[in-house]
């Protein structure tokens, strides 16, 4: 299958938090499943590490590399992806959020997020 993985779920999981769960540790780790970050997560960690809200020990080329290295396909925005997140309705308003979204939609890609707010897009 194909996924594409939000940013806290990706930050949990190199970070190693409980708060992950086994299916998505699974998920994350089966060789038979395509896996998917957008720019958008990347872009969202360096602000966060920008203003000291995150702390990694690793540079932002280091995380591309390690995350390619790991099969993760880094996956860039396109118009089509802005026309759907202008689309959708005003549940979430974190703006990367929104974007990781309608890159799920556009792109037919399973989202894995534990965001309830996200839910709410694909069970309506």
């Amino acid at each position: 299958m194909r996924f594409l993985i939000d940013t806290h779920v990706l930050l949990w999981y190199l970070l190693g938090d409980s708060r992950i769960s086994d299916r998505t540790k699974s998920i994350l780790e089966s060789k038979e499943n395509k896996l998917f970050l957008s720019k958008a997560s990347l872009w969202e960690i360096a602000i966060k590490m920008s203003i000291g809200k995150l702390l990694l020990n690793v540079s932002l080329t280091e995380l591309s590399f390690f995350l390619i290295d790991q099969g993760f396909e880094i996956l860039d925005f396109n118009i089509a992806d802005l026309e759907k997140l202008q689309s959708l309705p005003f549940i979430h308003k974190d703006p990367f959020d929104r974007l990781i979204i309608a890159q799920a939609k556009t792109k037919s890609l399973k989202l894995i997020s534990y965001d309830s707010k996200i839910e709410e897009y694909f069970t309506k």
